[in-house]
């Protein structure tokens, strides 16, 4: 639940203050003693206690008079500027609508209901809440703001702000946010400082924890302007930080908020230290990293193995002014892979989408260009509990056997899909065979329908450069079967826009999972989302049963129904062949120039940057040393 939307959209979007991140490993001591806050109130007949957090399945595991989050350093310094890459253009600050290309760092603006410890599973703690009440039964939530919330312009937050926020994103934002407060019958407010969520019935046992990341827009504001057309305005927010400048497509630059209300609550002790937060925009990552390496930007998410593996040979990172860090990660992998458009006639039958599955050769990837440092990716939930293994059996076969009319006979007697015979030539044969059953023929090379003679085609859509050289060889393996296949490369601009109205045969796609899946699966795979605009349903699945199967996950009341129902919606995905499964890494790769310190250890889960802090001592190196190399 913790990460979210790390498909392109938000890889553009949001890959700011709060992704993953790394640093040195230096620890720190706590020397502050424990702040004392209010004890929690116990509930009177018939209503429920007020808490400082809510949990989705445990107890939170900080308690009312907690002084700090256990990966943060209090006594961290203030100051200084962390500079980083975004990908692509922007031409808005809005980040919640359809429309435009936002800039990258946006969420920092805005406070949230709740915030989620990076040190737990699914665990939300009070940020403009400062005080929660559950339903036992969960059919309600109230919330009671923190009287000292103010918006950036010393403005209250009210009751008034989380209402008229919660209906114009679910109404006029992005089609997440529909599929992520689904299950909310009514929101009202109280009083002042008080609202109210209620729900028709107790299924989702997370949605009171997803609407605790609601951001809180100020009502003020946006009651005098279009909030669904693209901006470049710099918005009113309540979070720790502003816009300081912006270049349209160029760069953006944040300040640390100097009224910033919550500044000294016990959530955000300790971070939030950086000064400056700047984005400079790139279309081309190899250029980005060439910007890394002259000192031109202090940090980078290495994603490509090849540059990992060869372009960090220089005297920076030998005398160790550039440090490289490999850190664990602590959630599902997830899927990556080449997503299929089942909305294109061709692709809609499910023999021609497995033998496009197997076409892609990952082994030869792996040695030839990855220097053998991935794993295939199997699962939806890869590196999890929650994929499915084996044939299904206890509670997933349960929840199958309903359906077993409906699937194919695979699903229960058969081993699952992948992973495939490693040698090509096999899987090549058997991808003819497939697409001979489906009514496709080789004619003169080329595979051709047998009832129309027309040639299959397919596109790739790529944004980044660096998807080409590894789409090349899948590309050859499809030439092999007669397929006539080419790589449409566009900027990322384009891209979106094609992105959001499933104008695209194939494109690289990620369904990020957390610890413990809920509402998102809905936008992922519901069939209320195949035809909705910018929805993450990518490959437009349209199918009751994965319809059935996300509603049994998000009902899930326990971690073992959890686990047999993300199992069994893992396994009628994978025979479904939505996505050519490509490979994952159990880490993430950083550099960094020696500027920065961050407590360790890090934190299980997710990796939190606004606990970072710069070192004025190794700045002031770092950057003599910089100029000095120019």
């Amino acid at each position: 639940m913790t990460r979210r939307w790390r498909y392109l959209a938000l890889l553009v979007l949001t890959l700011g203050l709060f992704g993953q991140a790394g640093g040195a490993f230096r620890a720190f001591a706590d020397a502050q003693p424990p702040q004392r806050l209010e004890d929690e109130r116990p509930a009177a007949p018939g209503s429920a206690a007020t808490v400082h957090a809510i949990a989705l399945y445990d107890d939170p595991a900080l308690p009312v008079n907690f002084d700090h989050l256990p990966y943060a350093n209090p006594d961290a310094p203030k100051g200084g500027t962390l500079r980083r890459a975004a990908n692509g253009s922007f031409d808005s600050t809005n980040p919640f609508i359809i429309q435009g290309s936002p800039a990258e760092g946006l969420q920092q603006l805005y406070d949230t209901l709740m915030v989620s410890s990076a040190d737990e599973p699914f665990t939300m703690y009070g940020l403009l809440a400062g005080g929660i009440r559950l339903d036992p039964e969960r059919h309600w939530m109230e919330i009671d703001l923190r009287p000292e919330a103010r918006f950036h312009d010393a403005v209250p937050v009210t009751a008034e702000d989380v209402v008229f926020s919660f209906r114009l994103l679910r109404d006029k934002g992005q089609p997440f946010y529909r599929a992520y407060y689904a299950g909310v019958e009514s929101v009202g407010a109280i009083d002042v400082r008080t609202v109210r969520f209620t729900f028709p019935d107790n299924e989702s046992r997370e949605l009171p924890l997803i609407l605790g990341q609601l951001p809180v827009l100020p009502k003020h504001y946006w009651a005098k302007r279009d909030f669904t057309r693209p901006t470049l305005e710099a918005p009113l927010g309540s979070g720790p930080y502003e816009i300081e400048s912006l270049d349209p497509g160029r760069q953006i630059v944040y300040r640390r908020a100097e009224n910033y209300w919550g500044r000294d609550l016990p959530i955000n002790r300790g971070r939030y230290n950086i000064d400056r937060l700047v984005f400079d925009s790139f279309r081309d990552q190899s250029v980005a990293l060439e910007a890394f390496l002259a000192g031109a930007l202090d940090f980078r998410l290495e994603s490509s193995a090849k540059s990992w593996a060869t372009a960090y040979a220089t005297p920076a990172v030998r005398d160790g002014a550039i440090e490289r860090l490999v850190i664990p990660d602590g959630q599902p992998a997830g899927m990556q892979g080449y997503v299929i458009n089942t909305r294109r006639p061709a692709l809609q039958d499910t023999r021609v989408r497995q033998a496009l599955s197997l076409a892609f050769d990952f082994d030869w990837l792996n040695e030839h260009l990855f220097y053998g440092v991935y794993e295939r990716t199997q699962s939806y939930f890869e590196n999890s509990e929650m994929a499915a293994q084996g044939l299904p059996q206890g509670e997933e076969a349960k929840l199958l056997a309903p359906f077993e009319d409906e699937l194919p006979a695979g699903v229960f007697d058969q081993a699952l899909p992948m992973p495939q015979p490693q040698a090509l030539r096999p899987r090549l044969r058997r991808a003819l065979e497939l697409l001979r059953e489906a009514g496709y023929e080789v004619r003169d090379d080329t595979l051709v329908n047998r009832a129309t003679g027309r040639p299959f085609t397919l596109e790739f859509l790529l944004y980044d450069s660096q998807w080409e050289r590894i789409t090349q060889p899948f590309v050859r393996n499809l030439e092999r079967l007669g397929i006539h296949a080419r790589i449409r490369l566009v900027d990322v601009n384009q891209y979106l826009d094609r992105l959001r109205h499933f104008q695209f045969d194939m494109v690289v796609g990620s369904f990020p999972q957390s610890a413990n899946p809920g509402n998102e699966q809905r936008d992922f795979w519901h069939s209320d989302y195949a035809e909705t605009p910018q929805s993450r349903n990518l490959a437009g699945v349209r199918d009751p049963v994965i319809d059935a199967l996300v509603d049994d996950l998000i009902a899930a009341d326990d971690r073992r129904a959890l686990d047999a129902a993300a199992r069994a919606l893992d396994r009628v995905l994978r025979w479904g062949f939505y996505v050519v499964p490509q490979w994952n890494f159990d880490g993430t790769r950083i550099a960094v120039w020696d500027k920065f310190d961050y407590p360790a250890p890090f934190p299980r889960y997710t990796q939190d940057l606004s606990v970072w802090w710069v070192n004025p001592e190794r700045a002031s190196a770092i950057t003599a040393r910089q100029l000095g190399d120019r």
